[in-house]
């Protein structure tokens, strides 16, 4: 069973739809106690950092988040602000992140190596596998997936990039760190690509 954590500021009812289109059993959660037995998690969010985290801390999920993912081990993937909450901190606010992952959030700048970017980023774009990890196989070489975001995150440790994507310059469009992982794009937006990130994501194990 996945467990999609309802926190408020998540497209909580897209991810859940796309499970169950794939048979995959999938259930949305706002209970501390429910997060804490959970098999495994689903962190979806849009919006600003600061209003991330501080959603977390008012519905008193932050204890739990890390009882069932430093201590139980359960994975868990982050998807667009969800992935940039498992950081230490972001450029687009004050607050700290779950930092879980070592590295921060940062903005694109609106000039590109080659060309004037528009900001947000938000459309289709390739991705290319850094690394081959849980969420990433062979299949995964090169796929589109939809992106939506003005920040991204910057890994301190490079063995944590699980794929890239360029927009102006390279990014790290994923991330992979034992149990952690997360995807700058919106895998439920993405079709089959989308598909393959969730039905590899169930498969997973705790580290």
């Amino acid at each position: 069973m996945i467990s999609v954590v309802d926190g408020g500021f998540g497209n909580v009812g897209s991810i859940i739809n796309m499970m169950r289109h794939l048979g995959i059993e999938a259930q949305p959660i706002s209970d501390p106690n429910a997060i804490r037995d959970a098999d495994r998690l689903i962190l979806p969010g849009v919006g600003a950092f600061d209003a991330g985290m501080t959603r977390l801390v008012e519905r008193g999920f932050i204890p739990s988040l890390n009882y069932a993912v430093l201590e139980r081990k359960r994975p868990i993937l982050g998807i667009c602000l969800g992935m940039q909450l498992l950081l230490e901190g972001s450029e687009e606010g004050s607050l700290p992140g779950l930092g879980w992952v070592r590295g921060r959030c940062i903005r694109f700048k609106s000039d590109g190596e080659h060309e004037r970017l528009r900001i947000p980023n938000m459309g289709w774009n390739e991705v290319t596998v850094a690394k081959k990890g849980k969420l990433f196989d062979a299949d995964h070489e090169t796929a589109r997936y939809y992106f939506v975001h003005s920040y991204y995150a910057q890994c301190a440790d490079d063995q944590d990039v699980a794929a890239t994507a360029t927009y102006g310059s390279l990014f790290t469009a994923a991330s992979e760190h034992d149990n952690i992982y997360g995807v700058q794009f919106h895998p439920e937006k993405s079709h089959r690509f989308g598909m393959n990130i969730f039905k590899s994501f169930a498969k997973v194990n705790g580290a």
